[in-house]
């Protein structure tokens, strides 16, 4: 879930708690099935599978059930489905806009499911680049903060590569760059020896609306909702919380 605040790292933390767990590996499979679907399944010529197996691997998922998606993915072992990616848009409190990205074989269910979680928590779905303007494709590269790993190291590692940002989310650092570059950004910095949390492209808004604790905690509990949902991959939107906000909440 991407929003601003230091809530994306809270969050990014979290999902790899027991209760989520299972939950967490079958959104990765997806995302390797369908990785070696589109770019087949050799990790050297296929980035996009390379990260998403990366991913699957920090969160501890067993090297088996990465192997089997793959295959499945690339058609070498039977039981892949045949997922799409669907991506809907709607408001939630305080007119918040929200992305929900979906990786489905089932378009009916999805929508039906999506449209029930978001009106039932105080939202409302919208047309089709309604709400996407609000956002720009970036890729977003997530740096956990060791030991000699600054803004600076990162700039300096990554900056002819491509990277536009650095935002620093408290216990990591938030990398930025077209998501274009993301894979000359991420190459960059494992050259230099900083290891990385996740690469993703990723949705960022181009502008945000600061929430206070009311707010904060009804838009994170609509998120919650949607992010329960088998077929949602990502949820993004254009909220800040202050720091303050977050303590008071937690």
């Amino acid at each position: 879930m991407s929003g601003h605040s230091k809530w994306a790292t809270t969050k990014h933390k979290k999902a790899v708690i027991d209760s989520r767990r299972a939950k967490n590996f079958a959104k990765l499979i997806k995302a390797i099935e369908v990785a070696s679907r589109n770019g087949g399944p050799d990790i050297d010529g296929n980035p996009t599978l390379f990260d998403a197996i990366a991913k699957a691997k920090k969160n501890s998922m067993p090297a088996d059930n990465i192997d089997r998606a793959v295959k499945r993915g690339a058609g070498l072992e039977s039981g892949g489905a045949d997922w799409q990616t669907i991506m809907y848009e709607g408001y939630g409190p305080n007119g918040v806009a929200i992305m929900i990205e979906c990786l489905s074989d089932n378009r009916n269910r999805a929508a039906s499911e999506v449209r029930v979680a978001v009106t039932r928590n105080g939202g409302s779905m919208a047309d089709p680049g309604s709400v996407s303007y609000l956002f720009n494709r970036k890729g977003v590269i997530i740096v956990n903060k060791v030991d000699g790993v600054t803004e600076d190291s990162i700039l300096e590692a990554a900056l002819e590569a491509g990277v536009e940002e650095v935002n620093d989310l408290g216990e990591s650092f938030e990398v930025v760059c077209e998501a274009s570059d993301l894979v000359a950004a991420r190459t960059a910095l494992q050259v230099a020896g900083v290891d990385y949390e996740s690469a993703d492209s990723s949705f960022l808004p181009s502008m945000s609306i600061p929430l206070d604790a009311d707010g904060a905690k009804k838009v994170f509990e609509l998120i919650d909702a949607i992010e329960e949902l088998d077929d949602v991959q990502n949820v993004f939107a254009n909220f800040d919380v202050s720091d303050e906000v977050m303590a008071s909440l937690s």
